[in-house]
């Protein structure tokens, strides 16, 4: 009845530890042809990827008679590479049932019950993406490795919208520097100079560019304070009110200038059927 095999019990055998590994030819082994594991082209070329990359890690296990217990895949992922031996172990002390047993348990014990920690293996993914390892050796096709590496990557991007980090004391980023952010490109620099804007664009010219320079208008920012339009009281800076410390100054440097032709005349090559969108702006401290 169905169930029964759970019943019984088998004393357990010692364990076999005297082993040796040999090296055969390739045409001395002989495939099962009740194998019920089957293995595509491309995890034989997968395999044969690894073989190469790693050497040979996993001896492929046969019987007395020769016939290859676990192992099939290597054997074609060998004849792929045109090997003509391959290491091998022979498990002379299994019986019949026992090698027909171990043909499915060592496919099947490797994945039934396991699984991957997600977050473990993102970092390790991300590791050897930071290192430019192949990642195609691993296993997991594009679609698993892309959605594994956007979901660690934007873990770690993860940050209160409204979070500051503190002022270091010297700043990262200094002028001339240019920063590769994906499809984005930032430079530290001066938008109206036109040497500035080519190396910001490389060769992309972007069919908008967006501006907000100040336009001449020598910004006061004080002024409703002192016609007591801001209903404070007597005229008081509004503007120091709720400065940090060091910041003492309430004008725009440079806010007079009224001609920027020069940034205009920076994207004055910009043509139809292009990409991308070119953003200045003047940072107000």
């Amino acid at each position: 009845m169905r169930g029964e095999w759970q019943k019984k019990a088998h004393a357990s055998p010692p364990v076999e530890i005297d082993i040796q590994i040999e090296r055969w030819p390739i045409e001395r082994l002989i495939p099962r042809a009740n194998n019920p594991r089957t293995h595509s082209r491309a995890q034989v070329a997968s395999i044969a990827a690894s073989i190469r990359e790693w050497g040979w890690t996993n001896p492929i296990l046969v019987g007395a008679d020769n016939d290859i217990i676990t192992g099939h895949a290597r054997l074609l992922a060998a004849e792929k590479l045109a090997m003509k031996e391959v290491p091998v172990i022979v498990l002379h002390h299994l019986s019949p049932a026992q090698r027909r047993a171990l043909v499915i348990a060592d496919n099947q014990l490797a994945i039934a019950g396991a699984a991957w920690d997600e977050e473990m293996l993102r970092v390790e993914l991300a590791i050897l993406h930071e290192e430019d390892f192949n990642l195609d050796l691993v296993g997991f096709d594009d679609v698993e490795l892309a959605r594994l590496l956007e979901a660690q990557y934007d873990a770690l991007g993860l940050t209160d919208a409204d979070a500051i980090p503190e002022v270091q004391p010297e700043p990262i980023t200094k002028t001339g520097q240019l920063w590769v952010l994906g499809n984005h490109r930032i430079i530290c620099g001066d938008c109206t100079q036109p040497d500035v804007v080519s190396r910001h664009l490389g060769d992309t010219k972007p069919f908008l560019m967006v501006c907000d320079p100040p336009y001449g208008i020598s910004l006061d920012s004080e002024w409703r304070d002192r016609a007591g339009l801001n209903g404070h009281g007597a005229a008081e800076p509004s503007y120091m009110k709720h400065r940090s410390e060091g910041h003492n100054e309430t004008t725009i440097s440079g806010d007079t200038r009224a001609d920027w032709s020069e940034a205009s005349n920076s994207c004055r090559a910009l043509r139809p059927h292009t990409s991308g969108t070119l953003r200045f702006s003047r940072a107000r401290c």
